[in-house]
């Protein structure tokens, strides 16, 4: 299997992880099909959003059955506000295609927070950076990895 940027930055970090696959449906990119598919529990797999404020990007990274609560991601970045970055400048700013981005090996490393209810697990998968293919690891390593911050971004 050729390795993604995002597994060659994990395994420069000498981090652990373990690569699962899956079939890609072009007619359903959703978490929720990604988790049955490569048969982990939903409350493991978890979704990377780029957001913006005005120039500025951030990343969000949270379960894939919950929605993101835009006033409080806002809060956490001292923002005003942000906004889901339009599709048509995913690849060109991050690298990554929808259903294929992940929080490790963008272009450029942006502020980061994932979801308070990554810290209690004791695996997630996020994309590997590409459709059809999950990077299963230790959450806490890889937000530490990143820089990144845990907190509450969920709706509800």
């Amino acid at each position: 299997m050729k390795k993604t940027n995002a597994m060659r930055k994990l395994d420069q970090a000498k981090l652990t992880y373990e690569v699962l696959t899956y079939e890609v449906d072009e007619n359903d990119l959703s978490g929720v099909h990604v988790a049955i598919s490569v048969g982990e529990p939903v409350e493991h797999v978890f979704k990377t959003l780029v957001l913006k404020d005005g120039n500025q990007h951030f990343v969000a990274v949270l379960p894939v059955a919950a929605n993101l609560d835009m006033k409080k991601v806002a809060r956490v970045f001292d923002v005003k506000s942000v906004s889901m970055l339009n599709l048509a400048d995913l690849l060109p700013l991050t690298g990554y295609v929808r259903g294929g981005c992940s929080p490790v090996g963008m272009k450029k490393q942006f502020k980061t927070v994932f979801a308070k209810e990554a810290e209690d697990l004791d695996f997630i998968l996020v994309s590997g950076g590409q459709r059809g293919l999950q990077l299963k690891l230790n959450p806490k390593d890889l937000i530490k990895y990143l820089g990144a911050e845990t907190a509450d971004i969920v709706l509800g």
